[in-house]
């Protein structure tokens, strides 16, 4: 099956939810929570991640997370990941008691797939099978999730964007066992993972294509992550977008939809006059309104979108 074949199952089997121009979302992917270690790629940012989580959740935004939020290639037990960040655990669970969590899983955490298949009981993530207590109980996660517009019935498709890739698609496993084993430590030493697209620019570009390419085919807004780089295009562009991810150095990135429109959102660490660090918001794109994306049918690939290096 090609990857333009396994997005498209993705799409015909995900699930609904439905909005409109009053709903306050966030799309975050990609933050590769760890264990806390001088290894972990999302210690440094933890406190950006936390502080934006808390202003979302205060202006109650609907959260969404595109893939990759835990990272269960080098780490084998979600309680390691839950010990390090349980107030970020805590912060997440109150999205979800307040049905304003979904989830989705990416390469990197898609053990959660088979860990948490949308029963009503509680599951316990982890390889080994030993039982762990975890938040977010019930908790379902998607492959892939349609935001439906109540009113116009436009479709937005979200997906991690993984699926486009042989290896860390249909053979994850293989890839898992070599960034477990030997791309690891061999980055420790500085030599990067050929394998992964986030470290790769010929690997980020050709995913990149591939997923305008079903966007384009398709007429249809697609949100995704997996790369690392965020996308924001024009009107009239192909309408694939890129939320970025929260392990750049220093700052975060995501995508708000509010008020029926969109915009790349970056969060970073600031100094007041007297000195004094703060957490702020900038928007780097829009806001432009999702009509201008949703009603042009007249698109095309085009690599030129604004996009992050």
């Amino acid at each position: 099956m090609t990857g333009y074949n396994r997005i498209t199952q993705v799409f015909q089997s995900a699930h609904e939810i439905g909005f409109d121009d009053t709903s306050k979302i966030v799309l975050m992917s990609d933050c590769h929570r760890g264990t806390g270690s001088w290894a972990d790629s999302f210690a440094d940012n933890s406190n950006l991640y936390y502080a934006a989580l808390s202003k979302y959740n205060k202006e109650k935004f609907t959260y969404i997370e595109i893939g990759d939020g835990d990272e269960l290639w080098e780490n084998k037990e979600i309680s390691h990941i839950v010990s390090a960040y349980k107030s970020i655990f805590e912060l997440l669970d109150k999205f979800h008691t307040d049905n304003r969590l979904y989830m989705l899983y990416g390469n990197h955490d898609i053990i959660k797939k088979s860990a948490f298949p949308g029963k009503k009981s509680r599951r316990n993530l982890t390889e080994s099978g030993i039982s762990i207590p975890f938040l977010l109980s019930d908790i379902r996660f998607h492959e892939g999730l349609i935001l439906k517009h109540r009113k116009t019935q436009d479709k937005i498709f979200l997906i991690h964007g993984h699926q486009v890739d042989l290896l860390n698609g249909p053979l994850w496993k293989l890839n898992r066992f070599l960034v477990r084993y030997l791309w690891r430590p061999l980055e420790l030493i500085g030599v990067n993972d050929p394998t992964s697209v986030s470290k790769n620019n010929l690997r980020k570009l050709k995913t990149e294509r591939k997923l305008m390419q079903w966007s384009e085919r398709n007429r249809l807004m697609l949100i995704a992550g997996h790369t690392h780089r965020y996308v924001f295009p024009s009107p009239g562009q192909t309408p694939y977008f890129n939320d970025g991810c929260c392990v750049y150095r220093s700052y975060i990135t995501c995508i708000e939809l509010h008020e029926g429109k969109i915009s790349l959102v970056k969060w970073s660490l600031k100094t007041k006059s007297d000195g004094t660090l703060y957490v702020g918001r900038d928007i780097l794109f829009g806001p432009v309104s999702l009509s201008e994306y949703m009603n042009n049918k007249n698109i095309s690939v085009d690599l030129s979108a604004q996009t992050s290096s």
